[in-house]
């Protein structure tokens, strides 16, 4: 006899199973009987299209029942992402499972997933180094000659900032959004942060910290050292304002206000994003949300010269960078899949000198430190791209390395940025988005690649620190590496530099929120941002117990 099921007020759930069973039989006498109570589940194939005509007559005379069609649901696994069954994608933990019918996460490859990913074995892996590019142009010859001379042909050991020296937990009200070294003084840190606050820590005695709240009213995308007073310091904000600060009194002075009459709508509003300073010029760049670029005079601090379109109109330009030994050359990208460089002396709309095409956005583009004459860019598609010569072929890149660095919303980008201290110009810094399993914790290392290479040449982390650090600067003379992750700071030393600062300081960790002391065991980790990769459960401070209390992993290749 086939199961029944009473008429209530709930609709009927049917469940599809994975192996098919054949229905029973049914008995005619029964459903004349008790056709207006019961319902039977399963007939005969060949009554089907019979019973449902029926079901249809009825329910079009019974007002009642209308719109009561029964719920399916299947204990089939299907995949979130292609909707297809026999597989899973998403997250599990910290750890994203990719769908095997979508390209690699990672690398943007098809037949493979990021667990298996070559690349993220060794970033190496594909980097062909590209060979030298000859060229007839005369400016090659002379860099060659003259200013080729400062980097050196041999490449020096790297000097890997690998422990954390000191660390300010809960800094900022909102996550970190960049930061910048003082130029005299070595032990003095700059931050800003996403609600507009701008910090000065001397990380040499830990405590002598101070936040100025009244600068700006959102974002702080860029700051720079005046060239004339290293006391004054300019920033740039999503508000659409340059300010001025007094880092000794926190006296602030707007430059320069896009939004003189207030909020108008979204497609009105400007926002500053890229910053630099040309010092032979004395005037501060900034690139806006709209593709164009505004200058202004350091000395009289009044905005020179119309705005300029560099950029495809309403796109965001997100860096701007001086050449440190020709200051004529502006290099700067944006939201178009462009980076561009420009002739200062002739800078206008469409005439830009070269221009570098990328798959996606491009989060930042920098020269090289010492000499000038190589780029790296960092772009939204996983791609780290290297020109080893701005006097040579262009077209294309010396090499693209793959390096997890995409990411939604929420976060600061991720930007790498070279080792100023590193004569032959190969060494960058960059935070890492996808989190690696050290001993069930998921951690988000700092990655040090030699872009002559692509070799992976060291991965930082500490078990402490269970959020994304985007924000990495290295020290123009010192060994020391700043992070920013999520409202916190921290300093990396090498290991040896670093047990030595610990004999001099035992109080290296403060904690800042309510009450401000010291925190002994661990760095407490922030989950009031969106930059919190990792799930909090019961079970992670027991697992961060059982690691190690500093953690750090070198990959060197010989």
């Amino acid at each position: 006899m086939a199961p029944i099921t009473r008429r209530t007020s709930f609709p009927s759930v049917i469940i599809d199973k994975d192996t098919e069973s054949e229905p029973s039989s049914s008995e005619e006498e029964e459903e004349e009987e008790e056709e207006e109570e019961e319902v039977q589940d399963e007939v005969e194939e060949e009554e089907v299209s019979e019973i449902n005509n029926e079901k249809e007559a009825e329910e079009s005379l019974d007002p009642k029942r209308k719109g009561k069609a029964p719920i399916c649901i299947s204990l089939k696994k299907v995949c979130k992402v292609c909707k297809k069954a026999g597989h899973e994608a998403g997250f599990k933990g910290a750890t994203y499972i990719d769908c095997p019918m979508k390209p690699c996460f990672l690398c943007k490859m098809p037949g493979h997933t990021t667990m298996t990913c070559p690349h993220r074995v060794a970033t190496e892996y594909g980097v062909i180094p590209a060979p030298h590019k000859s060229s007839r142009n005369p400016l090659a010859y002379v860099f060659e000659c003259q200013l080729g001379r400062r980097r050196t042909r041999f490449k020096p050991a790297h000097v890997i900032p690998d422990q954390v020296s000191c660390a300010v937990i809960r800094y900022h009200s909102r996550r970190v959004t960049s930061l910048e070294f003082h130029p005299t003084n070595d032990n003095i840190l700059l931050s800003g942060d996403k609600k507009g606050q701008v910090g000065v820590w001397d990380f040499d005695k830990v405590y002598e910290k101070i936040v100025y709240g009244n600068i700006h009213s959102c974002i702080v995308n860029n700051m720079r050292f005046s060239p004339a007073n290293d006391g004054t310091v300019y920033a740039a904000s999503s508000d659409g304002t340059i300010s001025c600060t007094d880092l000794e009194t926190g006296m602030s002075l707007s430059l320069m206000n896009l939004n003189p009459n207030g909020w108008q709508g979204p497609s009105s509003w400007r926002m500053l994003y890229g910053m630099d300073l040309n010092k032979e010029k004395g005037v501060v760049l900034v690139a806006d949300n709209f593709g164009y670029l505004h200058s202004m005079d350091i000395r009289s601090n009044n905005k020179t010269g119309e705005a300029i379109l560099i950029h495809k109109r309403g796109s965001k330009v997100v860096g701007l960078h001086c050449n440190p030994l020709q200051p004529d050359l502006l290099l700067s990208c944006g939201n178009d899949h462009y980076a561009r460089i420009w002739d200062m002396r002739q800078i206008e709309a469409r005439s830009s000198l070269y221009e570098l095409a990328h798959r996606r956005v491009v989060n930042s583009a920098y020269f090289s430190p010492i000499s000038g004459s190589k780029i790296v860019t960092t772009s939204q598609d996983n791609r780290l791209r290297v020109w080893d010569s701005i006097f040579g072929n262009l077209d294309s890149p010396s090499r693209e390395i793959v390096h997890s660095h995409d990411f939604n919303r929420h976060l600061t980008p991720f930007r790498a940025e070279w080792d100023p201290k590193d004569l032959s110009e190969s060494l960058v810094v960059i935070g890492r988005y996808i989190s690696e399993n050290f001993n069930g914790a998921a951690l988000h290392p700092i990655d040090f690649i030699d872009t002559s290479t692509g070799q992976l040449v060291a991965e930082v982390m500490d078990p402490n620190i269970t959020t994304i650090s985007p924000v990495n600067k290295l020290h123009p003379r010192e060994d020391v590496l700043a992070s920013g992750s999520s409202r916190s700071l921290f300093i990396w030393r090498p290991k040896e530099k670093s047990e030595l600062v610990e004999q001099k300081n035992e109080g290296k960790i403060i904690v800042c929120g309510r009450a401000e002391k010291k925190h002994k065991r661990g760095y407490e980790s922030d989950d009031s941002d969106d930059d919190t990769f990792s799930s909090k459960g019961k079970n992670s401070k027991s697992k961060r117990s059982k690691l190690k209390s500093h953690v750090s992993t070198h990959k060197t290749k010989r």
